[in-house]
């Protein structure tokens, strides 16, 4: 018997061409990552400023209004300094952790009152812890201030 060989034409390779996703999946996961750790995660508080009016005046007032005169801060009103991570009040550095133990002495009197001193290199984080502890302790009268380059 004499073997016969049949040729069997194979499936030619057809030229397209196949689009794969996961490279560019994989680039929008790092972007992802990426602008998630770069950003800041906790959200400022919000702050209420009201102008330097007391009493009723100052309950009607819209807060849209800039007073002519800046308000002059009581007599026995403590000065702190708001700088990068610390407030600054008496000539001691007090940190973010003993703000509330700070604010608490102040309130024990009874027209407690605080000028802050806001240095430049202070973020506005800073300042709004200071504000939050002040608030906590029942502090009313807070004026807040540039340190003017110093």
């Amino acid at each position: 018997m004499s073997k016969t060989h049949t040729k069997v034409a194979l499936p030619r390779h057809q030229g397209r061409y196949n689009f794969v996703l996961t490279p560019l999946a994989d680039a929008m996961f790092q972007l992802l990552i990426f602008f998630m750790l770069s950003s800041n995660l906790a959200p400022y508080s919000l702050l209420t400023v009201r102008s330097g009016t007391t009493g009723e005046e100052g309950a009607q007032s819209s807060g849209a209004e800039i007073p002519d005169q800046i308000a002059e801060p009581p007599a026995n009103a403590a000065i702190w300094t708001v700088d990068a991570g610390e407030v600054i009040a008496g000539g001691q550095r007090f940190t973010p952790d003993m703000l509330s133990a700070l604010a608490d002495a102040l309130a024990v009197q009874a027209d407690a009152a605080v000028v802050l001193i806001v240095r430049d290199a202070a973020q506005v984080q800073d300042l709004s812890n200071v504000l939050e502890a002040l608030t906590a302790a029942g502090v009313q009268s807070v004026q807040i201030a540039e340190s003017g380059g110093v």
